[in-house]
């Protein structure tokens, strides 16, 4: 097998600059800029920050940069509430986009909530964000409704996804 024989994920594996880990409290300045380079609903510093410390159902976690630049790659929150994974925010830089960050931050995050009893995963996604509904689409996501006006600035209806795990 040559590399002209592997698929774009198969290499984004075998190749990646990036390492997949906990979140931790140095790492939230710059998880706040990657958010507010993306277009999330602003929750910023301290929302962040009290998830990290106070919240047991969040799942933290960060796509670490393994060469010179920016520390963080890309960052991934959510909740684990019960048997369901709730994904709050998934982002990365725009310069990491489209090499697999985002999907190695939602594969993770899904195999670890895998091993605490997960069944279901749950998400919203901006209407207009077709490369995301892409990916999530990609990983097994099924579009199971609409959210009216949930997003602002600007305003736009949500995609509700949902993943079942086996």
């Amino acid at each position: 097998m040559s590399l002209s024989d592997i698929s774009p994920e198969q290499y984004s594996a075998m190749f990646r600059s990036y390492l997949v880990e906990p979140m931790r409290e140095q790492d939230l300045i710059e998880v706040v800029e990657i958010e507010e380079m993306s277009g999330l609903n602003r929750w910023g510093y301290d929302a962040y920050r009290r998830e990290l410390f106070t919240n047991p159902n969040s799942l933290m976690m960060v796509a670490r940069n393994l060469h010179p630049g920016p520390a963080i790659a890309g960052f991934f929150a959510g909740w684990i509430v019960e048997d369901e994974l709730h994904i709050n925010n998934v982002a990365s830089r725009p310069e990491y986009r489209r090499i697999g960050v985002a999907r190695s931050l939602l594969e993770s995050a899904i195999d670890d909530s895998a091993c605490r009893g997960v069944l279901l995963v749950i998400l919203e996604v901006r209407a207009s964000n077709e490369a995301a509904q892409a990916l999530y689409g990609k990983l097994g996501f099924k579009l199971i409704g609409r959210r009216r006006d949930y997003y602002r600035g600007p305003i736009e209806d949500a995609l509700v996804m949902r993943k079942e795990l086996k």
